[in-house]
């Protein structure tokens, strides 16, 4: 069993868990449009994914 050799700090406990925080998703670009996409998915603006048209957009 584990048993704790000395006190850890409030504050190295608060430095530890603040490295690990959650900073949410990054939006990378469409290498066609430029419009601002979340990773792996179509880009709603003009239909690509990968560099290929995956689903067909009519424009109004």
């Amino acid at each position: 069993m584990a048993v704790q050799q000395c006190k850890v700090s409030k504050s190295a406990i608060r430095k530890r868990n603040g490295a690990n925080q959650y900073h949410g998703v990054k939006l990378s670009k469409c290498s066609t449009c430029g419009e601002a996409v979340r990773p792996h998915r179509v880009c709603m603006k003009c239909g690509t994914y990968g560099g290929r048209q995956v689903i067909s957009v009519t424009s109004e």
